[in-house]
């Protein structure tokens, strides 16, 4: 359960991170509520996790999944530029989120 609270968590992490850029300094009340709302989720999913997965580990995990998704929609809304490198390099990330996993010897 913990792991599941966690990967929810790191895609809170990407909804409050492109509701950030999207509130343009909180000048915009939709996208700045999302902010605080997703927020606060990911900061509560990060700290439930933390109770039982070593806090390095889930701090990892946790940026590595909102960074990586945050990148993704980027690209995909075409805010940032897509390459094959930078997909191979966020490829990786999701490797190494996985296989901090893997390494972690917790169950799912």
């Amino acid at each position: 359960m913990n792991w599941l609270v966690l990967v929810a968590s790191g895609v809170m992490e990407s909804v409050w991170a492109i509701a950030l850029g999207k509130s343009e300094g909180f000048s915009h009340l939709g996208p700045t509520i999302v902010f605080a709302v997703a927020l606060v989720l990911s900061m509560l999913g990060l700290s439930y996790a933390v109770k039982t997965l070593p806090t390095g580990t889930a701090y990892a995990v946790w940026v590595g999944i909102g960074a990586a998704l945050t990148v993704v929609y980027g690209m995909v809304t075409g805010t940032e530029p897509a390459s094959w490198p930078r997909i191979l390099l966020i490829a990786g990330l999701i490797g190494c989120v996985i296989g901090l996993k893997l390494v972690s010897g917790e169950e799912a």
